[in-house]
């Protein structure tokens, strides 16, 4: 992965955890349901308090524990795009879709600024680029998919795509429960960590598969052959659930094989973590 591939990718996972937290926990457990209440959610944003929460769930399993028992709140959950920046100057094109939360509380406007701030960082980097380029091409391409998008859930994607010389592509998955109107983190849907090595194992397995059902068309970079290769998933890992209820990780372009392989991604089998999972609620 490239250096400009590692800094888009930080930048996009460097959420601030504010020290509140405790507070806000404790707040979001005493809050009753409302009646009627509309929240609007962005696409690639995180529930309504997951820039708090995020943290805390990969940290603590107790923590998880703690928002299983947030009261479910009525919430529609819809796409907007909040700012669009553009910029077509000969071979230098930019395109950046910043999404947006509608709703009032004090979470959703703090990833509103998050995700806006996300997005201006990315239009004045790459105007700043272009102005010290004598020739040459640029481009950037920023927006959102979604995924899966259910009554329960809605898993969608946030990308960044660097045209510059060979494309590298950055997504970021988040998993919304709309009716809790939480963020889950692999963290949050698992017993305990013992679900890093058998994923992991299992993503290994399929890697060997593929490249020799391919006669090494596919190719994937492992530990067993590179040093830099894949050994295994973390704990911050980018994942998503499909419609059907299956757990999907994902690697972005260049992380775990060349970059003729695009955004790699993998369905783990319900069975092989089934007695890992805290419920069968998400992933069945």
């Amino acid at each position: 992965m490239d250096d400009k591939l590692k800094k888009i990718k930080k930048q996009y996972e460097d959420v601030p955890i504010p020290k509140e937290l405790d507070e806000v926990i404790e707040n979001s457990l005493k809050r009753k349901p409302k009646k009627r209440n509309k929240v609007s959610w962005l696409l690639g944003s995180a529930a309504a308090a997951s820039i708090i929460f995020i943290g805390g769930i990969n940290a603590s399993p107790a923590m998880a524990k703690s928002l299983a028992q947030i009261p479910v709140l009525s919430a529609v959950v819809e796409v907007l795009t909040f700012t669009e920046y553009e910029v077509k100057d000969g071979n230098y094109e930019a395109n950046i879709k910043v999404p947006q939360i509608t709703g009032d509380s004090d979470e959703i406007q703090a990833l509103n600024a998050q995700f806006e701030a996300e997005g201006k960082a990315l239009y004045e980097e790459f105007t700043e680029e272009i102005s010290y380029m004598d020739g040459g091409h640029l481009g950037i391409d920023s927006g959102y998919i979604v995924e899966t998008d259910t009554d329960q859930l809605l898993s969608m994607g946030r990308y960044v795509v660097n045209t510059v010389g060979s494309s590298s592509t950055v997504m970021q998955y988040t998993t919304i429960d709309k009716e809790k109107q939480i963020a889950l983190t692999l963290p949050s849907l698992f017993k305990d960590a013992s679900y890093i090595p058998a994923i992991s194992e299992y993503i290994q397995q399929q890697m060997r598969d593929e490249m020799i059902e391919t006669n090494g068309e596919s190719t994937y970079w492992l530990v067993e052959t590179d040093s830099m290769g894949f050994e295994e998933i973390t704990k911050e890992q980018n994942f998503f659930i499909t419609e059907q209820g299956k757990l999907v990780i994902a690697f972005d372009k260049y992380e775990v094989a060349p970059g003729y392989m695009g955004l790699v991604k993998f369905e783990i089998p319900t069975e092989l973590i089934q007695e890992m999972l805290v419920s069968y609620v998400y992933i069945h």
